[in-house]
């Protein structure tokens, strides 16, 4: 049975992601207490259900202590992945003020006497950034529990991509991601190294080359040509290798790698491009490109 545990701050595209696996199969349970995954799963394996995804969050506080025992003991029991959203405050602020939504941390009776007739308060500024701080404080020992997607900069096709993307490959084994970023974007919150490589040649100031992307021949001839990029390639390659080992030995599933440059499209893509080819022939490896993929509206 494959099961996918997905938590993470209100905000983050958790609503986006739990649709994502239903679409592909899964059935799908919302803010369930981890007091009760067990009988779900018991009642689901009777049922013939082999995708089984689970959201779980902060409304539901008090379970949250339980879940590092249960995704371990879980792991020995079924494929099981453990996604976690996260998002930069700045940007969960600007979502919940869009959508007029409050935070289910924040409370809200005062908020809502004043509001329109039929519509929700939204919680102050002050009093939402005090509520996103406080579920981040609830949620810090499961946050690093499985893969964490920083959804800031992402649009829903972005996430739910990414999302399939995990789930599709066997849980029980290390799994190295290289992301590619734009510094001017803000830095990726979901790695666990971030590498800057702005120092390096920049393919922008090229006219032929400004328009095309790390992964266009044109460019990659050119990255390669220049010392200091193979330089810094075979750094990375180098520190990867040393330390893969310990990390798998440490029991990680995921490690992700983030690369960035002043604009995620060239530089940034293409060490990303070379390090997934590199290390692809010996683990399992998934690239992404946080720019180049962004298409449509941002995630919520």
């Amino acid at each position: 049975m494959r099961v996918v545990l997905l938590s993470g701050v209100s905000g983050s595209g958790k609503t986006i992601a739990l649709n994502s696996l239903e679409d592909a199969g899964y059935y799908c349970v919302d803010n369930l207490p981890p007091q009760l995954v067990d009988q779900l799963l018991e009642v689901s394996q009777q049922a013939g259900y082999r995708r089984l995804a689970i959201a779980m969050d902060a409304r539901a506080p008090e379970g949250l202590g339980l879940l590092p025992d249960l995704v371990r003991r879980l792991r020995a029991q079924c494929d099981l992945h453990f996604i976690y959203l996260d998002c930069g405050t700045d940007t969960l602020v600007q979502r919940f003020s869009e959508t007029r939504r409050a935070h289910p941390l924040t409370a809200r009776r005062g908020e809502q006497a004043r509001s329109a007739p039929g519509q929700p308060a939204p919680a102050s500024a002050p009093a939402l950034v005090e509520a996103i701080e406080l579920e981040r404080e609830l949620l810090a020992p499961v946050a690093g529990l499985g893969l964490h997607i920083d959804t800031s900069g992402l649009r829903p096709a972005q996430l739910r991509a990414w999302v399939r993307q995990a789930v599709q490959l066997e849980a029980s084994r290390l799994t190295l991601l290289f992301e590619s970023f734009a510094f001017k974007h803000g830095v990726a919150l979901d790695a666990d190294f971030v590498f800057d490589v702005r120092m390096l040649p920049n393919p922008h100031y090229d006219p032929q080359l400004r328009p095309l992307n790390g992964r266009d021949a044109p460019v990659a001839d050119f990255l390669r040509a220049q010392p200091s990029v193979m330089r810094m390639l075979g750094d990375l390659r180098g520190f990867l290798e040393h330390w893969l080992p310990a990390m798998a030995e440490d029991q990680r599933s995921y490690v992700v790698v983030a690369i960035g440059c002043t604009g995620g499209q060239h530089r940034s893509v293409f060490l990303a491009e070379e390090l997934g080819k590199h290390f692809g022939q010996q683990h399992r490896v998934l690239v992404r490109h946080r720019e180049l993929d962004a298409v449509g509206g941002p995630a919520r």
